[in-house]
């Protein structure tokens, strides 16, 4: 039986080369005040040196985290994505403490699943009202494949977290030791989002964000222009450098 070449067309999706999973996760105070609780309880437990105690409460936190991000859709076809992601709130208008995850298929957004756990993640401070834009540029470059020279099973997928003072764009990736794979993912993150020469990024390992609780602080800087890495538990947005304030006053994972 003979079709119409424009319904052979309309039959026909564009696969994309790994599926991915688009996350939500909203904390609210209710989980704040948990995580307050389970961090007073772990000082309390470490001055006890009761460390079976510490490491039920580690988990407890962890069980918490991932029981809290929930699941919109799997796409795996360039049509499945624009069809959930036409329908999505865009990240500048989400609510404060609010995050998108967009991972590859099989993978959780957690530092402890086992693609990520030996990973780590670049980190770009965004000026409020400019997370949409740099949010739709990486999504778009995962499903692409844009980050040419690196193993696409290498690039775990991206993070947008909406907070008070400033957002936060993170690409997360599986061999945080591979200086090389994370120097050329590095470079093409700054490339995709047209990053200025002056740009400071920021690495983290999870195993780090697993030790000191928090997933920006505490990072490895690079400076843009040449200039020396450097480490410091605070930085501000690059494009809001000139002010001089805190940019996580809280820690949040």
């Amino acid at each position: 039986m003979y079709i119409p070449t424009y319904i052979r067309t309309l039959q026909t999706e564009s696969q994309l080369q790994h599926p991915f999973v688009f996350w939500y996760m909203r904390r609210g105070k209710g989980v704040q005040k948990q995580t307050d609780t389970n961090n007073a309880t772990t000082t309390t437990i470490t001055t006890n040196n009761d460390e079976n105690n510490n490491e039920k409460d580690k988990n407890s936190a962890s069980n918490q985290y991932e029981s809290s991000i929930r699941q919109i859709a799997s796409v795996s076809t360039v049509e499945q994505f624009w069809s959930i992601y036409d329908y999505l709130v865009r990240p500048s208008d989400l609510p404060n403490t609010t995050d998108y995850h967009f991972f590859r298929e099989g993978i959780k957004p957690t530092w402890e699943d086992p693609c990520n756990a030996k990973g780590g993640k670049w980190i770009v401070r965004l000026k409020k009202g400019l997370a949409s834009r740099y949010w739709e540029e990486i999504i778009l470059a995962l499903i692409g494949c844009q980050f040419t020279g690196i193993n696409p099973e290498e690039i775990c997928g991206a993070v947008v977290s909406i907070r008070y003072s400033e957002d936060i764009i993170s690409v997360w990736n599986k061999s945080s030791t591979d200086h090389e794979i994370t120097q050329k993912l590095r470079d093409h993150i700054k490339r995709i989002l047209q990053l200025p020469s002056f740009v400071h990024m920021e690495y983290k390992p999870h195993e780090t964000s697993l030790h000191d609780k928090s997933s920006f602080r505490n990072t490895q800087v690079w400076k843009g222009t040449g200039e020396r890495n450097s480490r410091r538990s605070t930085t501000t947005s690059w494009t809001d450098s000139k002010k001089n304030r805190e940019s996580d006053r809280t820690s949040w994972r």
